[in-house]
């Protein structure tokens, strides 16, 4: 990416009616850069569809990336679910590459009483598999399992950074409020520099070149996240962690989860456009 891109994580609020193609349209006029395509209730988009979408996405200059089901869960323990959680995976990343999307994302396990250690291999040879078969079918989206809000979901920073060195094709999607909430830190300028920081040192500057980044205003309590909040009715120092981006020349999509979706976006771009020096 050569740039930093802002956008929705979903159709914005004020677009026409729900439809992707309004939201796409509503994100160009509102002169943002990219769109996450909310797969979050299942993949019920069809090929064709997604191939329109893609085509409207490239004419309008819109960066697309998509959020697989909730319904994910590579640690469950019955077969069956396995196997729908992978097929989800795959048909979210053979959708978005349709799309023209760059990345997939979505939250990958729970630890449901297995060790972190376990669920990491667990999770770790199922990701393998799943990037194998669409890399045998010429997918080359990015995987991105997500940095998670809850004590019991798998995805810390380190797995989620872990599994990016390990697995080609999978790279971390950095969800900067989840963190937050899970953790009750990392809400500094010298906190997100060290999130930035490790990202470097682990994965290399390509990964701050083309990086995905969830963020929203978030409220949490001792288990972690409880809901996402608008960031200006949140603690989230959205100015200091705009400030680390701009410091580390961070380029890539970061996606507004807030409840005003495209309002944050704007929120977002505007900070960052006010706080860039100019050259």
């Amino acid at each position: 990416m050569e740039k930093l891109l802002f956008g929705p994580a979903g159709v914005p609020n004020s677009a026409m009616d729900r439809s992707t193609i309004a939201g796409i349209e509503r994100v160009a006029e509102l002169g943002l850069g990219c769109m996450e395509l909310e797969f979050v209730q299942g993949v019920k988009m069809g090929e064709a569809s997604a191939i329109t979408v893609g085509k409207l996405a490239k004419s309008k200059g819109i960066a697309l990336s998509a959020h697989g089901p909730y319904f994910i869960n590579l640690n469950a323990k019955e077969p069956e679910k396995i196997i729908a959680s992978k097929q989800r995976i795959l048909q979210t990343a053979r959708i978005a590459h349709l799309c023209g999307a760059r990345s997939i994302v979505f939250h990958a396990a729970f630890y449901l009483g297995d060790s972190p250690a376990e669920t990491y291999d667990t999770v770790k040879k199922r990701l393998t598999e799943i990037v194998t078969e669409l890399r045998s079918e010429n997918n080359r989206v990015w995987i991105r399992p997500e940095v998670t809000g809850k004590g019991s979901q798998f995805g810390t920073l380190n797995e989620v950074i872990r599994l990016s060195t390990e697995i080609e094709g999978v790279a971390p999607c950095i969800d900067f409020a989840h963190w937050h909430a899970r953790t009750g830190k990392f809400n500094s300028y010298s906190e997100f520099i060290a999130i930035l920081w490790q990202v470097r040192k682990e994965l290399g500057r390509q990964a701050l070149d083309d990086i995905h980044i969830h963020v929203s205003g978030i409220a949490y309590g001792r288990q972690g996240e409880s809901k996402h909040l608008n960031l200006k009715e949140s603690d989230f120092n959205y100015t200091d962690f705009v400030k680390a981006l701009i410091d580390y020349e961070v380029k890539g999509l970061m996606v507004a989860e807030s409840p005003n979706l495209e309002d944050d976006a704007v929120l977002l771009q505007k900070t960052y456009q006010s706080l860039m020096p100019s050259h």
